[in-house]
């Protein structure tokens, strides 16, 4: 059993308070991703988790045990960094066994247990390479061997994809997961990725200024963003800004129903794939031209200028036949209603019939 509490977590350098008072609980064999934007704090955490800051105030419990008094060699933790940090003069199965021979296991021991690490992330013949023999994607594999050889209770990943290419991120998360699935650890991962963050998290902590803004599973991180900064930050999202009077929202042309009456300033957040194209007649609908295309490969993106409304980003599939300059209807599915000091409100609409799959020049 391996699990993880952060009890009123909170670390402040002079005046500036970096992570402020985090609860968090993550369960044996769980996957967290600790999700946010430069300075938001994600990485101040894990160094305390991983005992390399020292919390100002607030506990750290591993398997119900405080370890915030712990010396980080002393921590049932191993960390993977940004940077490799492979040691370059020793060979790669020097580098995973290095933390074994500290123990003081015997050699039998120790090369059955780095073998196993290396057949584990694919490279079992790369024992006697040189560090810079290796490309980056190796090196951060034989830095996750090293990590994984200790048996620690919990694995702790710091960004350790960003310094590669696009698709080895890809490869190598989907690597990850596999592993982790196998070994069955608990794992914290850090990164500013969104993407990498819904595919590999079982839950995602969103954090903002310190703050945890929004954990759960990352099916309602997307649909259900908690705060507005979850909203913009996760995804693409359209955020309008509009007055409510009452239970309407006038919107340009579109008038909005809402399921509570208030009066004041509010934000509509509309998903890209929550607005179906219509006809540009269409009377329930925003009237727009579409000002830019984008072919992201199975499908586009449409920047759609609209009156009294502003510029909108919708997607449409590659069918639809469609240009820059022509007016087209909008005609929103779903949004979110978001204002200050309010839980954010879920609006579903009737749905419309889209465009056929040829629309006529």
């Amino acid at each position: 059993m391996s699990t993880l509490s952060l009890k009123q977590l909170r670390k402040q350098f002079g005046d500036v308070t970096a992570v402020h008072e985090i609860n968090l609980e993550v369960g044996d064999g769980e996957f967290l991703c600790i999700l946010g934007p430069s300075g938001c704090g994600k990485s101040t955490a894990l160094r305390m988790i991983a005992g390399f800051e020292e919390p100002t105030s607030g506990d750290i419990l591993i398997d119900g045990q405080s370890v915030v008094t712990m010396a980080a060699n002393h921590r049932p933790t191993a960390m993977v960094f940004q940077k490799y940090t492979l040691w370059p003069h020793m060979k790669v199965y020097d580098n995973i066994a290095f933390g074994l021979k500290l123990r003081g296991l015997a050699r039998t021991e120790i090369d059955r247990k780095v073998n196993e690490a290396l057949e584990l992330v694919g490279l079992p013949d790369y024992g006697k390479r040189m560090p810079n023999q290796l490309s980056g994607g190796e090196q951060q594999r034989i830095a996750l061997a090293r990590a994984l050889v200790l048996e620690p209770k919990i694995l702790l990943l710091d960004e350790p994809f960003s310094n590669l290419d696009a698709l080895l991120r890809v490869r190598l998360r989907e690597e990850l997961r596999r592993i982790q699935r196998r070994v069955k650890i608990t794992a914290i991962f850090v990164t500013h990725d969104q993407e990498e963050a819904l595919s590999l998290a079982d839950r995602i902590a969103v954090m903002s200024k310190g703050r945890v803004e929004q954990l759960d599973v990352p099916s309602r991180i997307y649909d259900q963003p908690a705060t507005l900064f979850v909203a913009d930050f996760i995804g693409v999202m359209n955020l309008i800004p509009a007055q409510q009077n009452g239970a309407t929202i006038d919107l340009g042309a579109l008038r909005l129903e809402s399921p509570t009456r208030v009066n004041g300033t509010v934000t509509v957040a509309i998903r890209p794939e929550d607005i179906a194209i219509v006809g540009e007649s269409d009377v329930d609908a925003w009237g727009g031209e579409v000002e830019q295309i984008i072919d992201l490969g199975h499908y586009r993106k449409l920047l759609v200028k609209v009156p009294s409304v502003g510029t909108l980003k919708v997607y449409a599939p590659k069918a639809l036949d469609l240009r820059e300059n022509q007016l087209i209807g909008l005609n929103p599915s779903r949004f979110t209603i978001f204002r200050d000091g309010a839980a954010p409100i879920e609006v579903k609409r009737e749905a419309v019939a889209p465009l056929e799959m040829s629309v006529a020049v």
